[in-house]
C-alpha cells in the first residue's frame, strides 16, 4: 500500500477524524442502541493523545470538548473538562500505555472513560441537573470493548497519512 506523502493531507487527518466522531456521537439511534454508544470523541482523542503526543494534548482536548458542549447542548465546559483531564493524563501515561497489551490498554481505557463520565456528571450535578441510572455507565465498557477497533483504525490511517 502507497503512502500519501502530502503534510497539507496529513494536517487535516485529526481534526476530520475528531469531527466523524463528534458526528457519530449524535447519530439519531434507538433508545437501546443510544444507552450503548461509546463516547466516540474520547476515544478518538486519547488515542491521537497517545499516538502524536507532541500536536494533540490538552488544547485540542479542551476545543474540541467545547465543540462536543455546543454540539449537544449541554454546559459549556463539561466535556471540556473531561476531555482535557484524560487528555492530560493520556499525555502522562502515554510511554506505557503503547506497550500495554490490548487487553491491558482497554482496562485503562475503560478507566479513562470512567473517570470522563464521572465528570460529566459531577458537572451536571453541580446544577442539579442529572437523573442517574447503571445505564448512565454502558457507554464507558463500550467504547472499552471498541478500543482495539479504533485503535487499528487510527493506526492504519495515521500510517497512511505518514503522520508521526
Amino acid at each position: 500500500m502507497a503512502t500519501v506523502k502530502s503534510s497539507s493531507a496529513g494536517l487535516m487527518v485529526v481534526p476530520l477524524s475528531l469531527v466523524f466522531a463528534m458526528t457519530s456521537r449524535i447519530l439519531p439511534l434507538p433508545h437501546e442502541l443510544f444507552v450503548l454508544n461509546p463516547d466516540w470523541t474520547a476515544l478518538f482523542l486519547i488515542y491521537w493523545t497517545i499516538a502524536i503526543p507532541d500536536r494533540v494534548g490538552v488544547g485540542t482536548a479542551w476545543l474540541t470538548g467545547l465543540f462536543v458542549d455546543t454540539l449537544t447542548g449541554r454546559m459549556l465546559g463539561q466535556h471540556a473538562l473531561a476531555y482535557s483531564v484524560i487528555a492530560y493524563v493520556s499525555l502522562r501515561l502515554y510511554r506505557r500505555l503503547r506497550l500495554y497489551p490490548l487487553p491491558q490498554q482497554s482496562l485503562w481505557i475503560l478507566l479513562l472513560l470512567l473517570i470522563s463520565q464521572f465528570l460529566i456528571l459531577w458537572t451536571q450535578n453541580i446544577k442539579n441537573m442529572s437523573v442517574l441510572n447503571w445505564t448512565y455507565w454502558l457507554p464507558s465498557f463500550t467504547g472499552a470493548l471498541a478500543w482495539p477497533a479504533v485503535l487499528m483504525t487510527l493506526r492504519r490511517i495515521r500510517r497512511h497519512f505518514s503522520i508521526f
